[in-house]
């Protein structure tokens, strides 16, 4: 057993905000596996998949991202897993432009409340994330746009930046596929190239 753990704020107001990519990937790969993300346990939303011939469990936490960790802890001690092999984590990345993806298999939270509360509760940074940028694209010129931090993240981005997101996700969904098959290290071998997504 896989756990796939979106991170994300419950309630439409925030469905389509850029700190809510968590949430969408776990919809996208839902949608792409026919499962439905509806049963509620631990504090979350939770459906099964078999991704790459495992049994998986999708999991949207509705305790709002400061708290993610309260819903994410009582999973995998109930399935008796080890994070480090068996926990994968989609969350945004305010560090990449939107449309990059990057996946580690440990690290700091780098400012991510979700994350600091994951470690926080598990007592470990050792899980496998997958990073999904919707920081601002540089500009011609090459210098890059400050993306407003909080106000920007839970603004409803526009269509053109959901087009965008659009994309992503199927990738996040290929790359979770690809570490739940063949590891992180070679899932981190195809995506963690610039422009990985568009090709």
């Amino acid at each position: 057993m896989k756990l796939i753990v979106g991170l994300g704020n419950p309630g439409p107001e925030y469905a389509f905000t850029p700190h809510n990519a968590g949430f969408l990937a776990i919809d996208r790969i839902a949608e792409d596996r026919g499962a439905m993300v509806v049963n509620r346990r631990s504090k979350a939303l939770t459906g099964k998949a078999i991704i790459a011939g495992e049994e998986c469990l999708l999991i949207k936490p509705e305790t709002f991202m400061n708290l993610s960790g309260l819903a994410v802890a009582p999973l995998v001690k109930e399935y008796e897993l080890d994070p480090a092999k068996d926990l994968i984590v989609l969350y945004d990345e305010l560090a990449f432009p939107l449309g990059e993806l990057r996946l580690r298999p440990n690290g700091s939270s780098n400012g991510h409340n979700g994350v600091k509360s994951i470690t926080g509760v598990l007592g470990t940074e050792d899980w496998i994330r997958i990073r999904i940028g919707v920081g601002k694209p540089a500009l011609s010129d090459g210098r890059e746009i400050k993306a407003g931090g909080k106000d920007y993240l839970l603004t409803p981005m526009r269509k053109t930046e959901l087009a965008v997101m659009d994309e992503v996700l199927d990738c996040a969904a290929r790359a979770v596929e690809m570490v739940v098959g063949e590891g992180i290290a070679a899932a981190m071998n195809r995506f963690n190239q610039k422009d990985s997504c568009k090709s």
